[in-house]
């Protein structure tokens, strides 16, 4: 978390890396050493990461220290850091460097100055004004000061220090990773105001299910219709303690027969939205897809997943990874228009699309490679309208502009693409399932191409990846009604 620039004097030295190249090491200060007026400090400018990484581990949520607009108004009128975090300076200074490893606090008295505002550059520094040898005490007098020589917190500490001396690696920090929701938290932001969206809960019949329905009704998002067994619906949620009461009901006792029943409810205009439940993906799309299920359009049926991705500035649609298996090229066109037309709703004025594949380079025994070609053909000649598409990318190129550079790769989508278009469902499935179990991204499902749309749900989202998948259908059904009037 902090990366450290210190200022030491007397024995208290810092880690040096070593000539051969083998770990640094760091010695303590053990009691018998320790004399009056040693000193030691550590500088550090403060960035955003550290103010968060600070509320996370302290539960501290002041929206001084997190909320810009929040802060703009307050005292200081800019964010600011915590007031211990100044003092976890300090705490780092004696544990890490004088008296070092083994030192156990036992006393802190600190006076707060003045604020620490965001880019401000603290040093924190502590130097012994008493030892006692009975109790082996040492106390300590602490400064923390900002780059003008501000004074930002004065006191002391008394601390229990080491009694032998100890010289050992520096050990390796893990390294800590901030994830983020703001992509999610935008689309939430955007549905404020808007009317729930009447929902068929298809076969809700298990806890994570019913409870996706319950914490969508309580956002405002959906108004849910639960389609399943009656009876069972009822004894899953009392078991679970959720109230569906407020909610219609349709008895519906087998998964089949629970997706047939919704789908004449979207049919018949009685419901706007589709949610899976807890039967199979394919149980439910059957009823959608069918041709006399009154549901298609002339566009082609296709599935996005919405992520969130923690190291991305931007949400990054990924289709299709849930519908079409391997679609041909024709299907594909139909696929990056829906994937286009979404991501324009969800406020991206021009969406720039990567067709993944392999490499970069078209290779006539790579199908994928050709179909990109002809795919941004076609989008030249307004075949395919309101992107930017470029393709074959594979998929470094499409999200690193550095990687792009590395190679000599000049493209208008390299780095900064919106929508990753995959080659095949395998692809897109396992790259969205990469995604949010290595590097912490929450996906929104939605389907897309019907009359109504159709939310994908697993039973391993999150509350928010649930929440935000019903606010994609919610300004999908905006957007309709503003179209239609219906």
């Amino acid at each position: 978390m902090i990366a450290e620039k210190p200022v030491v004097e007397g024995a208290a030295k810092r880690p040096e890396a070593k000539a051969d190249g083998s770990a640094p090491t760091v010695s303590n200060v053990p009691f018998d050493e320790i004399q009056v007026g040693l000193t030691a400090s550590v500088t550090h400018r403060v960035t955003m990461a550290d103010i968060e990484l600070f509320a996370a581990v302290s539960h501290n949520h002041n929206p001084l220290m997190l909320d810009a607009a929040f802060a703009d108004a307050g005292p200081y009128r800019r964010v600011i850091a915590h007031g211990m975090w100044s003092a976890s300076l300090l705490s780092g200074v004696l544990g890490s460097q004088l008296p070092g490893y083994g030192t156990v606090y036992r006393g802190q008295n600190l006076q707060f100055l003045h604020h620490v505002g965001l880019g401000d550059t603290i040093t924190a520094s502590v130097t012994v004004v008493e030892k006692n040898a009975d109790t082996g005490s040492v106390v300590l007098r602490c400064l923390c000061e900002n780059q003008d020589g501000v004074a930002i917190v004065r006191g002391t500490a008394e601390v229990l220090a080491p009694r032998r001396k100890t010289t050992l690696p520096v050990a390796e920090l893990p390294q800590v990773q901030l994830v983020h929701h703001h992509q999610h938290d935008a689309l939430l932001r955007r549905c404020q105001g808007l009317e729930p969206v009447v929902t068929a809960i298809v076969y809700p019949c298990s806890e994570a299910a019913l409870r996706g329905a319950v914490e969508g009704a309580q956002a405002g998002l959906i108004t849910p219709v639960l389609v399943g067994p009656a009876a069972l619906m009822r004894e899953l949620a009392a078991g679970c303690g959720l109230s569906i009461e407020p909610f219609r009901i349709v008895d519906a006792l087998r998964p089949a027969e629970a997706a047939e029943a919704a789908a004449r409810l979207a049919r018949d205009g009685e419901v706007g939205a589709l949610m899976k439940g807890s039967l199979h993906t394919d149980e439910l799309m059957s009823a959608v897809v069918r041709r006399d299920s009154g549901l298609r359009t002339a566009a082609r049926i296709s599935h996005v997943f919405a992520m969130n991705v923690p190291t991305y500035p931007r949400l990054l649609l990924i289709t299709d990874a849930a519908v079409n298996i391997s679609p041909s090229l024709e299907e594909k066109v139909h696929i990056v228009q829906n994937a286009i037309d979404l991501a324009r709703l969800l406020g991206v004025s021009r969406p720039k699309v990567a067709i993944l594949s392999a490499v970069e380079t078209i290779n006539p025994r790579i199908p994928s490679t050709l179909e990109a070609a002809v795919l941004c053909k076609m989008a030249d000649r307004g075949q395919i309208s309101g992107g930017v598409l470029d393709g074959p990318l594979a998929l470094d190129i499409a999200i690193s502009s550095e990687a792009a550079q590395t190679k000599g790769i000049t493209s208008p989508v390299a780095g900064a693409a919106d929508i990753l278009l995959v080659p095949d469902l395998v692809t897109g499935n396992t790259l969205a399932k990469q995604l949010a179990f290595l590097a912490n991204a929450e996906a929104a499902g939605i389907v897309l191409g019907a009359k109504v749309p159709v939310i994908l749900t697993s039973r391993a989202d999150s509350l928010r990846s649930r929440l935000a998948s019903c606010a994609i259908a919610s300004l999908m059904t905006a957007a309709r009604r503003a179209t239609t009037g219906a």
